[in-house]
């Protein structure tokens, strides 16, 4: 532990985390909960595409149901920056991150996203948004909503500056 604490472990906390892993793997091979939590999730990106028709969600091609979390979605605003987004959706109570924890504080688009193929105009702009499974069509209705208000305010902005 770099000299930071005493050795001695966390037994409590060490059970606790046991106990969450279990209750977790229930909840992750539970059919039924993973198919309402995408129902909530593609509500959400149907929203957000019929407020904005430009914006994009990134996945991949074909049958992305086998490889996509169903919790998750990244959507790109072409000609954005994820960070001003993010400021503004903040401000307005939705939380949402532009890329891995990693890294935090890069300007680069996501390496994952440029391996997927996604152009620089659209990775550069791109916002990941998750749910949970108490998360409501209502919630994401008022997400998608206030996602749109952000996006067109900044395009405005940008329009005018430009």
């Amino acid at each position: 532990e770099r000299d930071l604490r005493a050795g001695t472990e966390n037994t409590a906390g060490i059970v606790g985390m046991g106990v969450a892993c279990e209750l977790a793997t229930g909840f992750v091979a539970d059919a039924a909960t993973a198919s309402a939590c995408r129902a909530v999730r593609d509500r959400f990106e149907r929203g957000v595409l019929e407020l904005l028709p430009d914006a994009v969600v990134n996945r991949p091609p074909g049958n992305d149901e086998q490889v996509r979390l169903w919790n998750t979605s990244n959507i790109g605003f072409p000609t954005l920056e994820a960070e001003g987004i993010l400021v503004a959706l903040s401000e307005r109570g939705v939380c949402a991150s532009a890329g891995a924890a990693c890294s935090s504080g890069s300007l680069e688009p996501s390496p994952v996203l440029r391996a997927m193929g996604i152009p620089d105009v659209i990775a550069h702009g791109s916002v990941r948004f998750s749910t949970c499974k108490d998360t409501t069509p209502a919630q994401v209705d008022e997400a998608a909503t206030i996602v749109a208000e952000v996006v067109r305010k900044l395009s405005r902005s940008m329009a005018a500056a430009g």
